[in-house]
């Protein structure tokens, strides 16, 4: 019986080869709200492949962004820092042109330098920003995010918006023209072509895919899947509007997207919602061949996935459809792990941030820490979902207008002072503010703490959806001043 212990001894003597790190398919999907089955945003939206994702990883939620809008959200998912630390807050301009932000080492960067080869396509950063020239964030560049094949004219051509992505409806196409069949089958290539084996570099492939972005174009077969005269619309509360503050219509004063009054007098709010869960389905089938690619090249087992979206999207709640939005319907996203490290069948309620994500792959593929990432990491929910977590999601848009979202409250704090506050509990579609109920007032306390002691300008060169107030001057919307006289525009 000696032999066993002299056996164990010697065999804890022996080198051992080290693990091999795990590879990471980072899947980004724009303008996704929680219309997703194992989200429950929508009672019929079909996304089986990303629901088994779910099944077999974690999902979150309670996921939100840093920003209601693409630019800022990826920035700082991608470098781990807030939006009211940095001042990026338009669709412009790219980070690496602020010269205190040049530096910054992004996620696909620091994956790089510690063993990473790193790929991309479609929209992992705002439009093209980090693809080409001095700014190239990653070692192999696939196809840029885009529309695809696109009609000649736009198949709804009442809209407010002259804008020529403002557009949805059936459109007759194949889907492998689609922009987003494109990404994918680029994807599923460099699966294929990926070395296997012991000694194959540990990968990062980050696909974005552009829909349900508008325009939504989608071909019949997905239009199928929700026929019009069983489709249910959102949920909404008429006047929903009138116990929020002025301030809150000044985060999207002018935008293309148009209000609901137009989808309803326009007959064309059916219409969207279809639109835009064809375009979810749609969109969802390209994240199974991803997962089928992993699968059938032997992938799988070692290979961490996450999923998420950019930010929300309103489809008539609260009066209006778009993003730019500090409530659920405009911060709230899908955010699901799967892989080594990651407990399969959970669901976790803990709110979570998208600027969680790059300290999270950190932990997950044992890396070193970077201490300069203000997320914090989710492994202790991915083991267990139960997991106490300390911190709320936090929301920014524009300079001093935040959105704290605890497991049961949301908090909405205006550059101008106004608040809001929802009991999701209650009223989970925050159809009543009740800031001013007295009761409330230690839940105010507690939410308040969390508001970013800092609120930076916005950097050099922002443009596009940027919003200013100055207590002493003026608000000003793109450019323009807005009066506390000036009617709501009825876009």
């Amino acid at each position: 019986m000696r032999l066993l212990p002299i056996l164990a001894a010697v065999f804890l003597t022996l080198p051992r080869a080290e693990a091999k790190s795990p590879n990471i398919l980072f899947i980004a999907i724009d303008d996704q709200n929680d219309w997703i089955g194992c989200l429950g945003g929508h009672p019929q939206a079909k996304t089986p492949h990303i629901d088994a994702l779910a099944a077999r990883g974690t999902v979150f939620l309670n996921a939100h962004c840093q920003a209601p809008l693409c630019n800022p959200s990826r920035t700082s998912l991608m470098t781990g820092l807030r939006p009211s630390n940095t001042g990026v807050y338009g669709l412009s301009p790219w980070f690496r042109e602020v010269p205190e932000l040049a530096d910054v080492v992004t996620l696909p960067q620091y994956l790089s330098k510690n063993g990473y080869r790193t790929f991309t396509t479609g929209k992992i950063y705002h439009g093209n920003y980090g693809r080409a020239g001095k700014d190239k964030e990653f070692d192999v560049i696939g196809p840029p995010a885009g529309v695809g094949v696109r009609p000649k004219e736009k198949l709804v051509k009442d809209t407010p918006s002259k804008n020529p992505l403002v557009d949805w409806g059936v459109f007759p196409h194949k889907d492998e023209d689609k922009g987003d069949w494109k990404v994918a089958s680029w994807a599923v290539d460099e699966m294929d072509k990926m070395p296997k084996g012991d000694d194959a570099q540990p990968f990062f492939l980050s696909v974005g895919f552009f829909l349900p972005h508008v325009p939504c174009y989608a071909t019949q077969k997905w239009f199928d899947l929700y026929p019009e005269e069983t489709l249910q619309l959102p949920e909404i509360l008429a006047n929903d509007r009138a116990d929020t503050p002025r301030f809150s219509w000044y985060l999207h004063w002018k935008l293309p997207e148009p209000r609901l009054k137009y989808l309803q007098e326009a007959g064309q709010w059916k219409n969207l919602v279809r639109s835009y869960l064809a375009c979810t389905s749609f969109v969802d089938s390209q994240v199974g061949r991803l997962t089928e690619a992993l699968e059938r090249n032997g992938l799988a087992d070692n290979t961490i996935i996450v999923l998420w979206g950019d930010h929300g999207w309103h489809l008539g709640e609260k009066e209006i459809t778009g993003k730019n939005t500090l409530w659920d319907d405009g911060t709230r996203v899908p955010l699901v792990f799967a892989g080594p490290g990651v407990t399969g069948g959970q669901r976790c309620t803990r709110p979570a941030e998208l600027l969680d994500l790059y300290p999270t792959l950190l932990d997950l593929t044992a890396l070193p820490k970077n201490k300069a990432l203000e997320g914090h990491s989710l492994v202790p929910q991915l083991r267990d979902a139960e997991a106490a977590r300390e911190w709320p999601a936090i929301t920014t848009h524009n300079g001093g207008n935040h959105g704290v979202r605890s497991e049961h409250w949301r908090y909405i704090h205006y550059a101008d002072g106004s608040e809001e506050l929802y009991d999701l509990r209650a009223d989970p579609n925050e159809f009543h503010n009740v800031a001013t109920d007295s009761s409330n007032a230690a839940v105010l306390a507690e939410h308040r703490k969390w508001l970013p002691g800092k609120s930076a300008p916005p950097v050099p060169g922002s443009a596009h959806r940027i919003l200013t107030y100055d207590p002493d001057g003026e608000t000003v919307w793109e450019g323009q001043p807005i009066k506390p006289t000036d009617p709501i525009p009825e876009l």
